[in-house]
């Protein structure tokens, strides 16, 4: 249960800064999908069963606060699971060589599955009026920003559990007095 109210703040303060906080900023055309932080966390360092319902919620949140497509934060979403899932079978989880990886892998799919979205809505004229150098410097910012993101997300868990461990043992003590 406080793993589940950690997520959901969490997932509640990405969406606000990047729907609210961010867009006033005026290199805010170059930046990545936050949540793409709160899923990669969720997959990596927390219990797998409910993962995907979890990501299904946020990817729902998401296309419906976004102008894309529906489904397209929650598909690019699963589809990062899925990758992330079945490399880590192959690499150590937790290496920062690892996150950095799947944040770069990760920023290319949300890329290509918005790329393909904007083609499928617009057409064959949409794949020359794109702007790849935008597409690019996103996912340079996701390499750069994602495992920060992770490593912070990581950090402020367990500070939120050390806290919250704390303020039930100090509850406990009190109520047995």
């Amino acid at each position: 249960m406080i793993n589940f109210v950690f997520f959901l703040f969490s997932t509640l303060i990405l969406v606000i800064t990047q729907t609210v906080v961010l867009p006033d900023f005026s290199w805010f055309s170059h930046s990545f999908d936050l949540m793409i932080i709160n899923v990669l966390y969720l997959i990596l360092f927390s219990p797998r069963y409910w993962v995907p319902f979890w990501l299904v919620i946020i990817g729902s949140i998401m296309d419906s606060l976004s102008g894309a497509p529906f489904f397209l934060h929650t598909t690019a979403y699963l589809c990062i699971y899925l990758i992330v899932f079945f490399l880590r079978r192959l690499v150590f989880q937790r290496s920062g060589i690892f996150v950095f990886l799947v944040s770069l892998v990760s920023a290319c799919i949300y890329q290509g599955l918005v790329m393909f979205s904007v083609f499928l809505l617009q057409g064959h004229k949409a794949i020359t009026a794109t702007d790849y150098h935008l597409c690019i410097g996103q996912v340079i910012w996701a390499a750069v920003g994602i495992p920060v993101g992770v490593w912070f997300m990581e950090a402020m868990h367990q500070n939120f559990l050390q806290v919250v461990k704390r303020s039930s043992g100090h509850m406990a003590g009190k109520y047995r007095e």
